[in-house]
């Protein structure tokens, strides 16, 4: 049921923030105290890994996010490490 919330939670921030992001991606905001922006498939929203990321973000910030996009409180290395792993 968190995963729906948060589903809902992104596509709310998402309809905001993915004006520079191609159909069938999304621009996410990465890491700790300076934000790198990625744009990533919507696919990895059906990993576990990443819906892991998406928990720890919904934890941090709710479905408040300061970037005015979806952000993911993790070192950049961190989510490079697990979206390198998904295809």
């Amino acid at each position: 049921m968190a995963f729906v919330r948060s589903l809902l939670g992104a596509k709310k921030i998402l309809s905001r923030s993915t004006a520079a992001a191609p159909k069938g991606f999304l621009a996410v905001y990465v890491g700790e105290s300076q934000k790198k922006r990625f744009v990533v498939p919507i696919s990895y929203l059906n990993q576990p890994s990443f819906q892991a990321l998406l928990s720890k973000s919904e934890e941090e910030f709710g479905f408040d996010h300061p970037m005015g996009g979806l952000t993911i409180p993790c070192p950049e290395d961190t989510f490079i490490t697990v979206t390198s792993r998904l295809q």
